[in-house]
């Protein structure tokens, strides 16, 4: 990689990183980066590919986390969302050492429906790959609206999303591409069991892209591990239900402190 990724941090107290997810860019996160950062460090960035990281390229899962590894805290805790929990898993992964807490939202470690796996249909990513190359525009509509969907304030979230995602450069269409390989083949459920971290899982209950029934199977593959389900959410709860998706983080790193 010949450059590094587009990096922001703001606040005090303890790190937090952020990583966002398919399509989207570091300012999806900013209606509540201002709130976080009056109690942690945050930390956010662009991937490779995205946004002001366009110059920045990766072929996996695994250079996708080790960009983000390489600008990071020594010692973070870590949220990833919807795609962005598959770079926040492999880190607790890849450094054990460097990641103090976990925390996925709206992910999976499985996105793709398999066997008796509950997840993304076949054919809605094969969908989304088909379209990328003729109508990036469209691709990324309609992906906003399966996110937002079953939200009350769906056209609203959509807006939000939209605004995230056209504030900066658009995507890469290789980094498109394989964002979509990724959650199409990776399967990090084998792996779970040697995670370390104290991990928390989040859902929305109204969630079309991760059923919000996988958080009793991956329960019984990790049982250590916390979840907190959004029963008014979707696939985007910290721009839906921002002040509630703040208390959750909150109360997650401040007792994991207590208790360590």
């Amino acid at each position: 990689m010949a450059v590094m990724l587009d990096w922001h941090c703001k606040g005090q107290g303890s790190d937090l990183v952020l990583i966002h997810g398919w399509g989207m860019n570091g300012a999806v996160w900013q209606d509540v980066i201002p709130a976080l950062a009056e109690h942690f460090t945050v930390h956010w960035c662009d991937l490779p590919g995205y946004g002001y990281s366009g110059d920045v390229t990766a072929e996996s899962l695994v250079e996708i986390t080790q960009a983000v590894l390489a600008r990071a805290p020594q010692k973070a805790a870590w949220l990833g969302w919807s795609l962005g929990g598959l770079v926040a898993t492999q880190a607790a992964l890849l450094a054990p050492e460097r990641v103090t807490q976990l925390m996925t939202l709206a992910s999976s470690p499985s996105f793709m429906a398999r066997e008796e796996w509950r997840g993304i249909k076949p054919d809605v990513l094969r969908n989304f790959q088909s379209q990328l190359a003729s109508d990036f525009n469209l691709t990324v509509d309609r992906f906003l609206a399966l996110q937002a969907m079953g939200s009350p304030t769906a056209r609203q979230d959509i807006k939000n999303l939209k605004q995230a995602v056209l504030e900066r450069p658009t995507p890469q269409p290789s980094a498109l591409a394989l964002g979509l390989t990724l959650l199409e083949t990776v399967d990090q459920r084998a792996e779970l069991s040697s995670l370390t971290q104290p991990w928390l899982r989040m859902y929305g209950r109204l969630d079309g892209l991760v059923p919000v029934k996988t958080e009793a199977a991956i329960t019984e593959l990790c049982p250590q591990s916390l979840s907190y389900v959004f029963q008014s959410a979707s696939h985007a709860p910290f721009i839906s239900h921002p002040d509630e998706f703040i208390a959750a983080v909150r109360q997650f790193i401040s007792e994991d402190a207590v208790v360590s």
